[in-house]
């Protein structure tokens, strides 16, 4: 599986606790330093049953400093697709990426149900 984390991100950190602690193997990516691609993204964005705007990182400070709340809504999915590759910081973390689901932010009871595994 694929954990796509930001290391100094208290929740990717959590996530990556849980994840050793059930005993899942991981291939971990640095999202900063090798963040996703726009077609990585639509693939996970498609594979995960959310609305793209759950790719976004929407309390952090570029997605403020670019006042992106006010601008999404009028982009199109390529133009979003597009700019959350731009800048690995934009992008909701963590990400894990299995076979058969993407999940995006670590909420332990969707982990849980995903993965098959008991707390």
């Amino acid at each position: 599986m694929l954990f796509i984390e930001y290391p100094k991100c208290t929740t990717c950190q959590k996530a990556r606790k849980w994840l050793e602690a059930q005993g899942v193997s991981l291939e971990t990516r640095h999202i900063k330093d090798n963040p996703p691609t726009a077609a990585e993204l639509g693939d996970w964005h498609s594979r995960s049953g959310l609305p793209l705007k759950r790719f976004f990182n929407t309390s952090g400070q570029k997605y403020k400093e670019l006042g992106l709340k006010d601008k999404l809504p009028g982009m199109d999915e390529a133009e979003q697709l597009a700019l959350l590759a731009s800048d690995g910081m934009l992008v909701k973390r963590p990400i894990l990426v299995g076979d058969d689901f993407v999940l995006v932010g670590f909420r332990e009871a969707e982990w849980t149900a995903a993965l098959g595994t008991k707390k």
